[in-house]
Protein backbone atom coordinates (compact mmCIF):
# COMPACT_ATOMS: atom_id res chain seq x y z
CA UNK A 1 0.00 0.00 0.00
CA UNK A 2 2.70 2.46 0.99
CA UNK A 3 4.72 1.52 -2.13
CA UNK A 4 1.96 2.99 -4.25
CA UNK A 5 1.59 6.01 -2.03
CA UNK A 6 5.29 6.80 -2.21
CA UNK A 7 5.62 6.30 -5.98
CA UNK A 8 7.20 8.93 -8.21
CA UNK A 9 4.13 9.74 -10.26
CA UNK A 10 4.24 13.46 -9.50
CA UNK A 11 0.61 13.48 -8.43
CA UNK A 12 -0.43 16.15 -5.99
CA UNK A 13 -0.03 14.84 -2.44
CA UNK A 14 -3.39 16.19 -1.34
CA UNK A 15 -5.12 14.41 -4.23
CA UNK A 16 -3.54 11.11 -3.23
CA UNK A 17 -5.07 11.26 0.24
CA UNK A 18 -2.37 8.91 1.39
CA UNK A 19 -3.56 8.48 4.97
CA UNK A 20 -4.34 4.86 5.77
CA UNK A 21 -7.50 6.20 7.31
CA UNK A 22 -9.06 5.92 3.84
CA UNK A 23 -8.56 2.19 3.87
CA UNK A 24 -9.33 1.46 7.50
CA UNK A 25 -12.06 3.93 8.37
CA UNK A 26 -13.95 4.93 5.19
CA UNK A 27 -17.19 5.94 6.82
CA UNK A 28 -19.45 4.87 3.98
CA UNK A 29 -17.85 1.45 3.79
CA UNK A 30 -18.15 1.07 7.53
CA UNK A 31 -21.79 2.02 7.41
CA UNK A 32 -22.55 -0.58 4.76
CA UNK A 33 -20.42 -3.23 6.44
CA UNK A 34 -21.44 -2.67 10.06
CA UNK A 35 -23.71 -5.70 10.08
CA UNK A 36 -20.74 -7.87 9.08
CA UNK A 37 -18.66 -6.54 11.95
CA UNK A 38 -21.29 -7.88 14.30
CA UNK A 39 -20.91 -11.36 12.79
CA UNK A 40 -17.23 -11.69 11.93
CA UNK A 41 -14.95 -10.46 14.73
CA UNK A 42 -11.60 -8.85 14.14
CA UNK A 43 -9.29 -11.19 16.02
CA UNK A 44 -5.60 -10.89 16.79
CA UNK A 45 -4.34 -14.24 17.98
CA UNK A 46 -0.97 -12.76 18.84
CA UNK A 47 -2.32 -11.07 21.95
CA UNK A 48 -4.73 -13.68 23.29
CA UNK A 49 -4.24 -15.67 26.50
CA UNK A 50 -1.92 -13.36 28.47
CA UNK A 51 -1.50 -14.20 32.16
CA UNK A 52 0.94 -13.44 34.97
CA UNK A 53 2.08 -15.45 37.99
CA UNK A 54 2.31 -12.27 40.03
CA UNK A 55 -1.06 -10.91 38.97
CA UNK A 56 -2.53 -8.09 40.97
CA UNK A 57 -6.08 -8.76 42.06
CA UNK A 58 -7.49 -7.05 39.00
CA UNK A 59 -8.82 -8.57 35.81
CA UNK A 60 -7.96 -6.50 32.75
CA UNK A 61 -9.80 -6.80 29.46
CA UNK A 62 -7.53 -5.80 26.59
CA UNK A 63 -9.27 -3.52 24.08
CA UNK A 64 -7.36 -3.33 20.80
CA UNK A 65 -8.93 -0.82 18.36
CA UNK A 66 -9.60 -2.27 14.94
CA UNK A 67 -7.12 -0.05 13.08
CA UNK A 68 -4.34 -1.11 15.47
CA UNK A 69 -5.33 -4.74 14.99
CA UNK A 70 -5.27 -4.29 11.21
CA UNK A 71 -2.24 -2.02 10.77
CA UNK A 72 -0.14 -2.11 13.95
CA UNK A 73 -0.71 -5.46 15.71
CA UNK A 74 2.72 -5.11 17.34
CA UNK A 75 1.28 -2.26 19.43
CA UNK A 76 -1.42 -4.61 20.75
CA UNK A 77 1.17 -7.25 21.49
CA UNK A 78 3.41 -4.75 23.33
CA UNK A 79 0.43 -3.55 25.37
CA UNK A 80 -0.42 -7.08 26.46
CA UNK A 81 3.18 -7.92 27.30
CA UNK A 82 3.73 -4.70 29.26
CA UNK A 83 0.59 -5.06 31.37
CA UNK A 84 1.48 -8.68 32.07
CA UNK A 85 5.00 -7.73 33.14
CA UNK A 86 3.48 -5.17 35.49
CA UNK A 87 1.48 -7.89 37.23
CA UNK A 88 -1.95 -7.70 35.62
CA UNK A 89 -4.06 -10.67 34.63
CA UNK A 90 -4.78 -9.77 31.03
CA UNK A 91 -7.42 -11.31 28.78
CA UNK A 92 -8.14 -10.50 25.14
CA UNK A 93 -11.75 -11.19 24.09
CA UNK A 94 -11.42 -12.49 20.54
CA UNK A 95 -14.99 -11.47 19.68
CA UNK A 96 -14.31 -7.73 19.95
CA UNK A 97 -14.82 -5.51 16.92
CA UNK A 98 -14.78 -1.77 16.22
CA UNK A 99 -15.98 0.47 19.06
CA UNK A 100 -18.10 2.46 16.58
CA UNK A 101 -16.17 5.71 16.62
CA UNK A 102 -15.75 6.16 12.83
CA UNK A 103 -19.46 5.82 12.13
CA UNK A 104 -20.56 7.98 15.07
CA UNK A 105 -18.08 10.71 14.19
CA UNK A 106 -19.31 10.68 10.60
CA UNK A 107 -22.90 11.19 11.78
CA UNK A 108 -24.13 7.59 11.61
CA UNK A 109 -24.79 7.06 15.31
CA UNK A 110 -27.59 4.56 14.75
CA UNK A 111 -25.11 2.28 12.99
CA UNK A 112 -22.64 2.67 15.85
CA UNK A 113 -25.18 1.76 18.54
CA UNK A 114 -25.05 -2.01 17.88
CA UNK A 115 -21.28 -1.97 18.19
CA UNK A 116 -21.49 -0.03 21.45
CA UNK A 117 -23.96 -2.56 22.88
CA UNK A 118 -21.74 -5.43 21.76
CA UNK A 119 -18.63 -3.94 23.35
CA UNK A 120 -20.44 -3.12 26.59
CA UNK A 121 -21.62 -6.71 26.91
CA UNK A 122 -18.30 -8.23 25.88
CA UNK A 123 -16.28 -6.35 28.50
CA UNK A 124 -18.84 -6.55 31.30
CA UNK A 125 -16.87 -9.06 33.38
CA UNK A 126 -13.63 -7.09 33.72
CA UNK A 127 -12.44 -4.81 36.50
CA UNK A 128 -10.66 -2.62 33.97
CA UNK A 129 -10.72 -2.29 30.20
CA UNK A 130 -7.44 -0.98 28.79
CA UNK A 131 -6.54 0.05 25.25
CA UNK A 132 -3.64 1.75 23.43
CA UNK A 133 -5.61 4.56 21.77
CA UNK A 134 -6.66 7.83 23.39
CA UNK A 135 -9.25 8.67 20.75
CA UNK A 136 -11.06 5.32 20.93
CA UNK A 137 -11.06 5.32 24.73
CA UNK A 138 -12.37 8.88 24.81
CA UNK A 139 -15.14 7.92 22.38
CA UNK A 140 -16.26 5.06 24.62
CA UNK A 141 -16.21 7.31 27.68
CA UNK A 142 -18.04 10.22 26.11
CA UNK A 143 -20.11 8.54 23.41
CA UNK A 144 -21.46 5.39 25.03
CA UNK A 145 -23.62 7.15 27.63
CA UNK A 146 -25.44 8.64 24.66
CA UNK A 147 -25.48 5.51 22.48
CA UNK A 148 -26.38 2.73 24.94
CA UNK A 149 -30.17 2.41 25.25
CA UNK A 150 -30.03 0.91 28.76
CA UNK A 151 -27.18 3.05 30.01
CA UNK A 152 -26.48 2.84 33.74
CA UNK A 153 -23.93 5.26 35.24
CA UNK A 154 -20.91 3.57 36.82
CA UNK A 155 -22.08 0.16 35.55
CA UNK A 156 -21.25 0.27 31.84
CA UNK A 157 -17.91 -0.05 30.07
CA UNK A 158 -17.36 3.72 29.86
CA UNK A 159 -16.76 3.81 33.63
CA UNK A 160 -14.03 1.14 33.51
CA UNK A 161 -12.11 1.94 30.34
CA UNK A 162 -8.62 3.44 30.43
CA UNK A 163 -5.96 4.40 27.92
CA UNK A 164 -2.93 2.23 28.65
CA UNK A 165 -0.50 5.05 29.65
CA UNK A 166 -3.16 6.63 31.84
CA UNK A 167 -3.82 3.23 33.44
CA UNK A 168 -0.17 2.54 34.15
CA UNK A 169 0.48 6.07 35.46
CA UNK A 170 -2.66 6.52 37.57
CA UNK A 171 -3.66 2.99 38.60
CA UNK A 172 -0.61 0.71 38.56
CA UNK A 173 1.85 3.47 39.52
CA UNK A 174 5.13 1.61 38.96
CA UNK A 175 8.35 3.11 40.32
CA UNK A 176 10.53 1.29 37.80
CA UNK A 177 10.22 -0.20 34.34
CA UNK A 178 12.61 -2.86 33.18
CA UNK A 179 12.99 -1.19 29.80
CA UNK A 180 15.82 0.21 27.72
CA UNK A 181 15.60 2.38 24.60
CA UNK A 182 18.86 4.29 23.90
CA UNK A 183 17.48 6.82 21.41
CA UNK A 184 16.31 10.44 21.25
CA UNK A 185 12.53 10.62 20.86
CA UNK A 186 10.28 13.59 20.17
CA UNK A 187 7.03 13.42 22.13
CA UNK A 188 3.78 13.80 20.21
CA UNK A 189 0.94 15.09 22.38
CA UNK A 190 -2.30 14.12 20.65
CA UNK A 191 -5.39 16.30 20.87
CA UNK A 192 -7.57 13.64 22.49
CA UNK A 193 -4.85 12.67 24.93
CA UNK A 194 -4.19 16.24 26.02
CA UNK A 195 -7.60 17.87 25.99
CA UNK A 196 -10.00 15.03 26.69
CA UNK A 197 -7.88 12.67 28.76
CA UNK A 198 -5.40 14.90 30.55
CA UNK A 199 -2.27 12.98 29.59
CA UNK A 200 -0.44 16.31 29.66
CA UNK A 201 -1.19 19.95 30.42
CA UNK A 202 -2.63 21.91 27.46
CA UNK A 203 -0.46 24.84 26.39
CA UNK A 204 -3.43 27.18 26.01
CA UNK A 205 -4.26 27.00 29.72
CA UNK A 206 -2.36 28.68 32.53
CA UNK A 207 -1.94 25.54 34.63
CA UNK A 208 1.15 23.82 36.09
CA UNK A 209 2.98 21.88 33.40
CA UNK A 210 2.85 18.08 33.58
CA UNK A 211 3.09 15.08 31.27
CA UNK A 212 2.17 11.53 32.20
CA UNK A 213 3.93 10.28 29.08
CA UNK A 214 7.16 12.00 30.14
CA UNK A 215 6.81 10.51 33.62
CA UNK A 216 6.61 7.01 32.16
CA UNK A 217 9.44 7.55 29.69
CA UNK A 218 11.62 8.79 32.55
CA UNK A 219 11.62 5.21 33.85
CA UNK A 220 13.11 3.88 30.59
CA UNK A 221 16.86 3.51 30.60
CA UNK A 222 18.81 5.36 27.91
CA UNK A 223 15.96 7.31 26.31
CA UNK A 224 16.26 11.07 25.70
CA UNK A 225 12.92 12.85 25.49
CA UNK A 226 12.44 16.15 23.65
CA UNK A 227 9.37 18.04 22.46
CA UNK A 228 8.80 20.05 19.29
CA UNK A 229 7.93 23.70 18.99
CA UNK A 230 4.14 24.09 19.45
CA UNK A 231 4.24 20.85 21.44
CA UNK A 232 0.50 20.11 21.46
CA UNK A 233 -0.59 21.56 18.14
CA UNK A 234 -2.70 19.15 16.06
CA UNK A 235 -0.87 16.95 13.55
CA UNK A 236 -3.79 17.23 11.13
CA UNK A 237 -5.12 13.67 11.32
CA UNK A 238 -8.37 14.28 13.16
CA UNK A 239 -10.09 11.09 12.00
CA UNK A 240 -12.69 12.04 9.37
CA UNK A 241 -10.97 15.42 8.98
CA UNK A 242 -8.10 13.72 7.13
CA UNK A 243 -10.61 12.35 4.63
CA UNK A 244 -12.85 15.37 4.18
CA UNK A 245 -10.09 18.03 4.28
CA UNK A 246 -7.13 15.95 3.23
CA UNK A 247 -5.13 18.83 1.68
CA UNK A 248 -5.24 20.77 4.95
CA UNK A 249 -4.57 17.58 6.89
CA UNK A 250 -1.44 16.86 4.85
CA UNK A 251 -0.14 20.42 5.25
CA UNK A 252 -0.62 20.29 9.02
CA UNK A 253 1.02 16.88 9.18
CA UNK A 254 4.04 18.07 7.21
CA UNK A 255 4.47 21.03 9.53
CA UNK A 256 4.27 18.76 12.55
CA UNK A 257 6.80 16.25 11.23
CA UNK A 258 9.24 19.04 10.36
CA UNK A 259 9.02 20.40 13.91
CA UNK A 260 9.67 16.95 15.31
CA UNK A 261 12.68 16.62 13.02
CA UNK A 262 14.02 19.98 14.18
CA UNK A 263 14.55 18.48 17.64
CA UNK A 264 17.15 16.08 16.24
CA UNK A 265 15.08 13.09 17.32
CA UNK A 266 15.38 9.67 15.75
CA UNK A 267 11.76 8.77 16.57
CA UNK A 268 8.38 10.44 17.04
CA UNK A 269 6.45 8.76 19.83
CA UNK A 270 3.03 9.19 21.40
CA UNK A 271 -0.02 7.40 22.76
CA UNK A 272 -2.23 7.62 19.65
CA UNK A 273 -1.33 5.25 16.82
CA UNK A 274 -3.66 7.13 14.46
CA UNK A 275 -1.60 10.33 14.76
CA UNK A 276 1.61 8.34 14.33
CA UNK A 277 0.12 6.56 11.30
CA UNK A 278 -0.69 9.91 9.70
CA UNK A 279 2.82 11.23 10.30
CA UNK A 280 4.44 7.99 9.14
CA UNK A 281 2.56 8.32 5.86
CA UNK A 282 4.14 11.74 5.37
CA UNK A 283 7.56 10.43 6.39
CA UNK A 284 7.34 7.55 3.92
CA UNK A 285 6.04 9.73 1.10
CA UNK A 286 8.67 12.42 1.57
CA UNK A 287 11.41 9.92 2.51
CA UNK A 288 12.31 11.76 5.67
CA UNK A 289 15.02 10.56 8.09
CA UNK A 290 12.82 9.95 11.12
CA UNK A 291 10.54 7.12 12.30
CA UNK A 292 7.44 6.75 14.44
CA UNK A 293 6.99 4.34 17.34
CA UNK A 294 4.13 3.94 19.80
CA UNK A 295 5.09 4.78 23.38
CA UNK A 296 4.00 1.34 24.59
CA UNK A 297 6.66 -0.22 22.38
CA UNK A 298 9.29 1.90 24.13
CA UNK A 299 7.95 1.14 27.60
CA UNK A 300 8.04 -2.56 26.71
CA UNK A 301 11.42 -2.39 24.98
CA UNK A 302 14.34 -4.39 26.30
CA UNK A 303 16.77 -3.71 23.46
Amino acid sequence: MRTHLASKTGENLSERGFSLFFFVFGCRILRRMSYLWGRFPIACGRVAACTSEDALQMKVGLFIPCYINAVYPRVGQATCELLTRLGCEVDYPLEQTCCGQPMANAGFERDARALAERMDALFAGYDYVVGPSSSCVVFVREGYPRLLPDYRPHACVDARIWEVCEFIHDILRPTHLDARFPHRVSLHNSCHGVRHMGLSSPSEQHVPSYSKLRDLLAMVDGVEVVEPERRDECCGFGGMFSVEENAVSVAMGRDKVRRHMATGAEYITGADASCLMHQQGIIDHDRLPIKTIHIVEILNSQS
